[in-house]
């Protein structure tokens, strides 16, 4: 019996054979995508986060432009030239209104004593902050 044993061969077991498996790439791949997908949105978010929180000096000087004490001439003649200066260059309207009134605000200025402005110089103020785009 043991002779037949040796001698019988068995014909339906095949050899072992490679089988072709690409799901690790496909998984890299993927992974990489997504690791770069989540980088972006970061980087955006990142972004976005520190524009919400960047001082905006036109927005702070146009605060202080409008709360101005128009009564407190000789300082808001100081407050007008130098938060108005913020706005000049924007276009040259803006430019010509500046000129016109810093040269109507140095009656206020360098004098110990000013007294309150004029109805042409309030006028220009008024003109001056209704142009003022933030």
């Amino acid at each position: 019996m043991q002779d037949m044993n040796q001698t019988l061969q068995l014909h339906d077991i095949k050899p072992i054979l490679e089988v072709q498996d690409n799901s690790l790439y496909y998984f890299l791949g993927v992974s990489f995508i997504a690791v770069c997908v989540l980088v972006a949105l970061l980087y955006l978010l990142y972004k976005w986060y520190k524009n919400k929180k960047r001082f905006n000096i036109r927005k702070e000087h146009y605060k202080k432009l409008k709360s101005l004490n128009l009564k407190d001439t000789k300082n808001s003649a100081y407050a007008l030239t130098l938060f108005g200066a913020t706005f000049k260059d924007d276009t040259p309207r803006h430019n010509e209104v500046y000129e016109d009134l810093v040269s109507k605000l140095q009656d206020y200025k360098y004098k110990k004593e000013v007294g309150e402005f004029d109805k042409q110089t309030l006028e220009l103020i008024k003109l001056y902050k209704g142009m003022i785009d933030v």
